[in-house]
C-alpha cells in the first residue's frame, strides 16, 4: 500500500507544478507577456531620454546665453531690433 501511495504524490505533485508552470502565476505566457511590456517600456524611456536631453540642452543655452533669447524671439514671435526691417517671404 505505502508502494503505491509515494508515486501517487509524486505523481500529483509533478502535476501540480506543471499546471503551474503553464497556467499560474509567473507562467511561461505571463512571463512573455510581461517580456514584451517591458521591452516596449525600454522603448518609451528611451524617446522621452531623448526628449529630456534635448530640453536640457535648451534650457543651459537659454541660462548660458542670450543668443539663444534672441532666435527665439526672432523666430517664433517674429520680434525685430529697433531700425530694422523684417522681409518674410511665402512659397
Amino acid at each position: 500500500m505505502v508502494n503505491r501511495i509515494v508515486p501517487a504524490i509524486l505523481i500529483a505533485l509533478l502535476v501540480l507544478f506543471h499546471a503551474q508552470l503553464w497556467n499560474g502565476r509567473g507562467s511561461l505566457p505571463s512571463v512573455r507577456e510581461m517580456q514584451q511590456r517591458l521591452d516596449k517600456q525600454l522603448a518609451e524611456n528611451v524617446q522621452a531620454q531623448a526628449s529630456n536631453d534635448q530640453l536640457a540642452a535648451e534650457v543651459k543655452d537659454l541660462q548660458e546665453g542670450l543668443e539663444m533669447v534672441e532666435e527665439k524671439a526672432r523666430s517664433e514671435l517674429g520680434m525685430v531690433k529697433p531700425n530694422e526691417i523684417f522681409v518674410q517671404i511665402t512659397p
